[in-house]
């Protein structure tokens, strides 16, 4: 077995850096699915060393070739002119699955940042995220493959997510708060407002304070990066709004949707997109329900979603019922 120092010296000769060039390594926290590494070299450079776990392990469906996703989040994130990791290597197949990026600066998001400071950095972060938005694709759904080619159209692609972690919670036995079969069928009463997104835009999907790095170097306080793209798909951008207000409401948010909009981003709350915004928030809950069982969390954090989580999904469900019986 090759371990973590001569795996690292491996990929950087891969990428042409000089291998011995590795000053130090060690262990990133906050990754709950990959293995992820700081590599330090001796001129001062930083890069993060990201490895998935063998395909033995369990997973729900969507969760193959994620780092695939993560350079295409990259490579978008570049065209947009947003700060986030630069992709050196990325390598799929059984042999080689990495992906080597540069280091972005700063620390995830944390309760030290004050309010003054939070309304200046969600404003910053909403122009980011709406020039995201602005990244299209050539097709709908997970860039991996993972559930298929990329779909012509939202709804086809979308309604395959939903249903691929439906099953994914009937398989691993996840606790729901409600049956499967009637979750699929209260969503479906929403799907009908997904053929209004006809554009395939960048979708992070996982922008929660965790993976939004905050960058105090230059005295003020500034978004150093948006990392842990791995989760990313071409779809609508306001399947974007849950993780960036995990467990709330992206509406009351008025620094975010104030840059989103200044940014050219379109955030308007109408009928269809109400539905759209309560299915997204259903799908991501329902997620983090079922990947529970796969990745073995504990009975604590386990007990955390039921209460937290759960609830969360109940109310979206509840939401996509109410305003779909309205006309």
């Amino acid at each position: 077995m090759t371990d973590s120092w001569e795996r690292a010296r491996q990929v950087l000769e891969a990428a042409g850096v000089p291998p011995g060039s590795l000053a130090r390594l060690g262990p990133l926290g906050g990754g709950t699915y990959n293995t992820v590494e700081e590599l330090l070299l001796t001129d001062g450079s930083r890069y993060v060393l990201k490895v998935p776990p063998p395909r033995a392990v369990p997973g729900l469906s969507h969760e193959v070739e994620l780092l695939l996703g993560e350079a295409e989040f990259c490579r978008g994130a570049a065209q947009a002119g947003v700060p986030a990791p630069r992709v050196l290597a990325v390598a799929g197949g059984p042999d080689a699955r990495h992906l080597l990026m540069t280091a972005c600066p700063g620390d995830p998001w944390d309760d030290s940042v004050t309010d003054t400071e939070r309304a200046v950095l969600r404003e910053e972060l909403g122009g980011q995220v709406a020039r995201l938005h602005e990244v299209t694709g050539t097709g709908f759904g997970y860039p991996s493959g993972a559930l298929g080619p990329l779909a012509p159209d939202w709804r086809t692609a979308f309604t395959g997510m939903y249903a691929a972690v439906l099953d994914d919670a009937r398989r691993y036995r996840a606790w729901l708060p409600r049956p499967a079969d009637e979750i699929a069928r209260t969503a479906a009463a929403a799907y009908d407002a997904l053929a209004e997104v006809t554009v395939p835009r960048l979708v992070h999907f996982d922008l929660w304070r965790g993976n939004i790095l905050v960058d105090r170097s230059g005295g003020g306080v500034r978004i150093g990066g948006l990392i842990d793209g791995e989760r990313m798909f071409w779809g609508d951008p306001l399947a974007d709004f849950v993780s960036l207000a995990l467990l709330g409401d992206i509406r009351q948010d008025d620094a975010f949707l104030a840059g989103y909009r200044a940014a050219g981003g379109r955030a308007e709350f109408d009928r269809g997109a109400r539905l759209r915004l309560a299915l997204y928030r259903s799908y991501l809950y329902l997620i983090m329900l079922a990947e529970t069982v796969p990745r073995a969390v504990g009975e604590e954090h386990a007990r955390w979603v039921r209460e937290a989580v759960a609830p969360e999904l109940v109310a979206a469900l509840d939401e996509i019922a109410e305003t779909a019986a309205r006309p």
